[in-house]
């Protein structure tokens, strides 16, 4: 068996604990993150096929994005296959590939990626000095086969924000209209799948993330505001309690997570999560909140325009992915493991089949 090693050199690592308050509680919570020192993540992520059956292709999300809240470090590697660092030709989307021999009888990869990120916030109070050129901002009004900006998705848009006056109250126009009308899904599998036409010809309001904030961010692009999707990991617990913010490091199988942002032109880049407002509503306590004014939401819905907390990995923000070298359809999103083989494109929402399974540990100097 040939392989390819790249090693990484880590610190010492530290799991952190964290007691849950009892579900059911009804007293004020606090949920306010704000930006301060960085934390060092280890993500790695292991793919094994069990059972191949021809030549064998893999595809696994590596940190794309860096940021005032994010720095995406070094990857490495090691594999039985033949493996290489790629990314996708538009939205600049970082993975491994790996391609394995149709005579390889365990095929198996394990990534490693160093990422440091911390919690962001708005200062609604102070106008940014950021720019971004016309061009740019304009690429993120664009359509995209699940994000439309025309129909019904514009019809939706311009009836929430009638009156508004500036781009940030349209956002929060928008924001309030995704939180008041789309509600967490459990049922649907993995994040989601993001076709907001089909949601709002439907009536068809309920999912997860991929398609609550796929759904705020194309009702704002459909009214000239600049927005994106970025696609990531939960990793760690939130710091306020909250156990449906929180990732288990020992074990990230379905903590995948898409949050969204908005370019407004007093601040920026703004950070956005309508999408977790609606889990807490639904999942945080052992009955279903349905309003933003419990005090276990109302904080979340607060900080969550504007703000989100640094528990998190961004993996990227592209939408409509070519993967390199991939003899199917393009992917919505990239964010969970993908692969096929001679029979087609794997199951990416099902990691015990697929068998791919997601760890992290967060790294202090010693």
């Amino acid at each position: 068996m040939t392989s390819r090693r790249h090693f990484l050199q880590t610190s010492a690592a530290a799991a952190t604990a964290l007691a849950w308050p009892l579900s059911g509680q009804a007293q004020q919570r606090s949920f306010e993150p704000r930006p301060g020192a960085w934390r060092t993540f280890e993500v790695t992520t292991r793919v094994e096929v069990l059972e191949p059956r021809g030549a064998t292709r893999l595809w696994l999300p590596i940190p794309s994005v860096n940021s005032e809240w994010q720095r995406s470090l070094e990857s490495g590697y090691t594999s039985n296959g033949r493996a290489q660092l790629a990314s996708d030709t538009h939205d600049g989307a970082r993975m491994l590939f790996v391609e394995f021999a149709g005579t390889e009888a365990r095929p198996v990869v394990e990534l490693t990626s160093r990422v440091q990120t911390r919690s962001r916030v708005a200062d609604w109070t102070q106008r940014s000095q950021a720019s971004e050129d016309a061009d740019s901002l304009k690429y993120w009004t664009r359509p995209t086969k699940l994000l439309p900006t025309d129909g019904i998705v514009r019809t939706t848009a311009l009836a929430a924000t009638r009156g508004a006056k500036s781009d940030e109250e349209k956002a929060r126009r928008l924001y309030d209209w995704v939180v008041a009308n789309t509600y967490r899904e459990p049922k649907v599998r993995g994040c989601g799948e993001g076709d907001i036409k089909t949601m709002l010809e439907t009536g068809n309001l309920g999912g997860k993330c991929a398609d609550l904030n796929a759904l705020f961010v194309g009702l704002c692009r459909s009214v000239g505001i600049p927005a994106r999707d970025v696609y990531g990991l939960r990793l760690a617990p939130s710091a306020f309690g909250y156990k449906e913010l929180s990732g288990n490091p020992a074990s990230l199988k379905g903590a995948q997570h898409c949050r969204a942002e908005v370019f407004l032109q007093a601040h920026g880049w703004v950070a956005m999560d309508p999408a977790d407002v609606a889990k807490v509503m639904r999942l945080e306590t052992s009955e279903w909140l349905k309003t933003t004014q419990h005090p276990v939401v109302a904080p979340v819905n607060r900080a969550l325009f504007g703000g989100w907390e640094g528990n998190w990995v961004a993996w990227n923000t592209a939408h409509d992915v070519a993967l390199p070298h991939s003899k199917g359809p393009k992917l919505g999103f990239f964010m969970y493991p993908a692969g096929e083989n001679a029979e087609g494109r794997f199951d990416s929402y099902a990691p015990d089949d697929f068998k791919y399974q997601i760890t992290a540990r967060e790294v202090t100097s010693s």
